[in-house]
């Protein structure tokens, strides 16, 4: 396949004229029963039906078919499984390499969903989890067991942004587990900002609910795999029924075209944010990973080729609840929502313990409540006056 960089890549990956069918964008070709016109085509169907060959529609069309290539070039893998969500991304591509009695390694300030996932479901089927602190490097390997068959990332680590050395895990697992499978939640770069595959991660997996999708009307997850690992998660993902709707794919496809410029704005916007932040009175300090004081921004200047729009910062004290809910209710521009990723800006806020609660190892290192924003693409002059009025509310009550 011919390498195409930056947005040509974007604008024209998936785009073949089999998917398009003259037009610009690929066609939504929405199909349960695949209709064949003789038991030779309908053996051919069989035969090729895990090389996007139309088979059955839980299969794909050719929408998916388009989306799937788009995304395998994007992450330069060898193929991608898609999947109803981003969780749903992230249990079926663990499910799919594991068995009773293993064990597998899981960073320490992974999304809060995948460690439920880990504690209540693999624990179930005594599959054994044990998490690391999320700056280890090479020092994982004394975690390595003879049954680890997982280690799962997540870089940028949600709510904190701590930000992985993967060269020197990925080293680390090699040396020490060869067969073992490395994961890396990458919905944070989206595929674009960093590709884990070119540092030895086998398998990428994004919540496309986020910057692919880009306009917070849709559910989807991706998992591009490399060729060790495509052909089992391929088919177990199969067998598990994971599917989507083609009209999701469409969007998702749709959404890749201007990936690039949207990313780019939210970069833009959302480091003028934090700076600003940075010099306010009652912030204590700015989790953002393009910020020299940020757990692993090395690793971040070494490895990505920029930031998006999502970052936490802490405040100097633990807001009361009175104090939080004059900061959070009467925003004019932020909403509270759960995800991220779309056009609009959002916030949450956690006290110290609830993230504890949701960090086994690496207890948060301060105090104070930390609130993770997600800067959209307002004007951002609208979205600091939106954040001042709430410094004044919190310092009001």
């Amino acid at each position: 396949m011919e390498k195409k960089q930056n947005r040509t890549q974007l604008i024209h990956a998936g785009r073949q004229k089999g998917y398009t069918l003259g037009g610009v964008n690929p066609v939504v070709q929405r199909a349960s029963s695949i209709i064949f016109d003789s038991l030779a085509e309908k053996k051919h169907a069989v035969a090729n039906r895990h090389q996007q060959t139309l088979f059955y529609g839980r299969r794909g069309t050719t929408t998916h078919f388009s989306l799937q290539d788009a995304m395998t070039e994007l992450e330069q893998g060898t193929g991608c499984a898609l999947f109803p969500c981003g969780a749903a991304a992230i249990a079926n591509s663990i499910l799919a390499f594991v068995k009773t009695g293993d064990h597998i390694l899981v960073s320490g300030s992974a999304y809060e969903p995948t460690q439920d996932f880990c504690e209540k479901i693999l624990a179930d089927m005594q599959i054994e989890t044990e998490y690391f602190d999320p700056l280890e490097g090479d020092e994982i390997s004394h975690r390595i067991k003879p049954n680890t068959r997982i280690v799962f990332l997540e870089s940028p680590g949600s709510y904190t942004m701590e930000v992985h050395d993967t060269p020197a895990i990925v080293r680390a697992v090699r040396n020490r587990a060869p067969d073992a499978v490395i994961m890396m939640d990458n919905t944070w770069a989206a595929g674009r900002l960093y590709q884990p595959l070119t540092q030895g991660v086998d398998i990428s997996i994004q919540s496309g609910t986020k910057y692919i999708i880009g306009h917070s009307d849709n559910m989807l997850g991706t998992a591009v795999a490399n060729a060790r690992c495509w052909p089992t998660l391929r088919e177990r993902a199969y067998l598990m029924g994971q599917t989507v709707d083609p009209d999701t794919a469409y969007q998702a496809a749709r959404g890749l075209r201007t990936l690039d410029v949207r990313l780019a704005q939210h970069q833009e916007n959302a480091l003028h944010v934090a700076n600003w932040l940075n010099e306010q009175a009652e912030v204590a300090k700015v989790l953002h990973p393009a910020f020299t004081d940020c757990p692993g921004h090395r690793y971040f200047a070494r490895d990505f080729s920029g930031s998006n729009g999502l970052f936490s910062f802490v405040f100097k004290e633990r807001l009361s609840d009175t104090q939080l809910e004059a900061f959070c209710d009467s925003m004019k521009y932020f909403s509270m929502a759960y995800s991220w990723g779309g056009y609009e800006s959002l916030l949450l806020a956690n006290q110290p313990e609830q993230l504890n609660r949701i960090r086994p190892v690496a207890k948060v290192s301060f105090s104070g409540t930390l609130v993770r924003l997600h800067i959209g693409l307002e004007q951002v002059e609208d979205l600091i006056a939106d954040l001042a009025a709430g410094f004044e509310r919190v310092n009001k009550t």
